[in-house]
């Protein structure tokens, strides 16, 4: 079908502040959702607080208001500007709340503004706690043992019977601000009082913790003729009880049986379809490491930070698709700009690996809780894609700008085993490295699962890196650093700076001696295809 006809202007809600738990990926959604307008002949007005970002550069829209996003003064941009539709699922958590509070308050029915892509009642099916618990039993997908509270004697109440420990998730909020793990009555009521409070309706939702288990996201995307297709699956190398911004996140997943894949697929396109989602959609699980059982835990409705992680690696536009989808127009009917061959109803081929790590500004806030739990504390991430998981790994570590070539931590050699051991067991900033350092010293890959509850597949190739580090170290000269090892090296992501610092080789001989025997970098393409058609970007 063709674009709607009389959709000759249209207002994006931006995604406001960049904070601490938020970071700067919508900025990246919704630069892609202007052009993508813009393209099809559509007048686009966007309204967002924040003038730091690309997004509210002149050229990416027709008229710009930066200041508040507030309920009253987006009403009075809508009065001013009269736009036929409002696209509010491109700019994260404040554009989708803003979008409610704009048709609960009547604005969008008296300025006849008609709300593109998810449907309002979506919205608040994935968003109100027992709105998406009774949905996911209609259709009967698994959900934990829970309670959607409105008063904090209610969440006391539930945890007493269900038992401790109990996870808070706040409605309607973004980066699980708010929210928590709660072991004790004491911490409960302090997470629960925040989270009412943070709560755009008041409410939260207590649910028994599932502490261990794998968390895998499902990155979605859906037409208004009912086509829908899945873009990329994750996996959080931390198992639930890390919010998903704060881990390490590998795409595609890697430890999963095909017929995990393949249920956890089908799972992920009837709750999109039940939800009636039109666009992007972010779906979170919890998977059991012993047996097929799962349970959903949570839905965007909209283009969301794994969004932007999803499209950068697979080369797919989510943002682009959807907000043409939002205009009316099929996934058949947008082209893959990538290959200039395919369209946008092609599912995205990855033969390679990615690896999402974030970047948190402890470096800045000496004194900070460096402990992870479920409400986000970084401030940014960083991407790293090479054919081999270790040789992403490595990338990342070096991309973090943290003054480390490798998984060395400063002063980590100083500290003694108990102590280590005690840390291990506490998922923080720095549990990679004290993963490296406890296989350094001996620690046996069933003990680490143990205290980490790390999948064994993401700890053995840690111990893959540590085991070259230790090859490399006996090789002090280039009559022991044989081509051989040097290329496998490199293979598995080793620099030439952190080979110099193991091997006391000095570096640019490094890079003479590999350069001299063919052992050079080479480049590769993100092209959505896994180069089954030739691409044009």
């Amino acid at each position: 079908m063709p674009r709607i006809p009389d959709l000759k202007k249209v207002m994006v809600i931006g995604s406001g502040p960049i904070i601490i738990g938020q970071a700067a990926e919508f900025d990246y959604a919704g630069t892609q959702a202007c052009r993508a307008l813009t393209e099809e002949g559509v007048e686009v007005v966007l309204v967002n607080s924040n003038p730091a970002t690309i997004m509210t550069d002149r050229q990416m829209a027709d008229k710009i208001y930066i200041e508040p996003l507030t309920l009253d003064f987006v009403s009075r941009v809508i009065e001013k500007e009269r736009p036929d539709g409002l696209i509010p699922t491109l700019g994260g958590q404040v554009g989708l709340n803003l979008a409610v509070q704009l048709s609960e308050a009547g604005i969008l029915e008296k300025y006849d503004v008609r709300l593109l892509g998810t449907p309002l009642q979506a919205i608040k099916k994935a968003e109100d706690r027992e709105l998406f618990k009774e949905m996911l039993r209609e259709i009967g997908e698994p959900v934990p043992e829970s309670a959607v509270v409105e008063s904090l004697d209610d969440a006391l109440a539930f945890a007493r019977k269900a038992g401790y420990p109990v996870v808070v998730r706040p409605a309607y909020t973004l980066g699980g601000t708010g929210g928590g793990l709660a072991t004790t009555e004491e911490e409960l009521r302090s997470l629960a009082g925040r989270g009412l409070a943070f709560s755009m309706i008041n409410q939260v939702l207590i649910e028994r913790s599932v502490g261990g288990w794998k968390e895998i996201e499902y990155e979605v995307i859906r037409d208004s003729a009912d086509n829908c297709i899945t873009i990329c699956n994750m996996e959080n190398i931390d198992p639930m009880g890390i919010h998903t911004g704060d881990s390490i996140v590998a795409a595609p997943t890697q430890t999963l049986s095909d017929i995990e894949v393949r249920m956890l697929h089908n799972s992920s396109l009837k709750i999109i379809r039940a939800l009636g989602v039109e666009g992007g959609c972010n779906i979170q699980y919890a998977l059991d490491p012993k047996s097929y059982d799962y349970y959903v835990i949570e839905v965007n409705p909209r283009v969301s930070r794994s969004s932007a992680l999803a499209s950068k690696a697979t080369g797919y536009p989510i943002a682009r698709a959807a907000a043409k989808i939002a205009l009316g127009l099929r996934l058949d009917e947008i082209e893959n700009f990538v290959t200039g061959k395919t369209n946008a109803c092609f599912e995205p081929a990855l033969d390679y690996c990615v690896l999402k790590f974030p970047r948190w500004p402890f470096d800045k806030f000496k004194g900070a809780d460096r402990s992870l739990g479920t409400q986000m504390k970084a401030t940014g991430e960083v991407m790293a894609v090479d054919r081999t998981f270790t040789g992403a790994l490595l990338k990342a570590v070096r991309s973090l700008e943290i003054t480390v070539s490798g998984l060395f931590f400063p002063g980590l050699h100083e500290w003694d085993t108990e102590k280590l051991s005690a840390r291990l067991a506490v998922a923080s900033d720095e549990r990679l490295f004290l993963i490296a350092e406890a296989f350094r010293r001996g620690f046996s890959l069933d003990r680490l699962a143990e205290l980490t509850m790390i999948d064994p597949y993401f700890l053995r190739k840690i111990k893959e890196i540590t085991d070259m580090e230790k090859e490399l170290a006996q090789r002090t000269s280039f009559s022991a650093l044989s081509p051989e090892l040097l290329f496998q090296a490199k293979k598995m992501g080793f620099s030439d700076e952190l080979i110099s610092s193991l091997s006391g080789i000095n570096q640019r001989e490094i890079q003479k001696f590999r350069t001299e025997r063919g052992i050079r970098p080479v480049y590769k393409m993100v092209d959505t295809c896994a180069a089954e058609f030739e691409a044009v970007t």
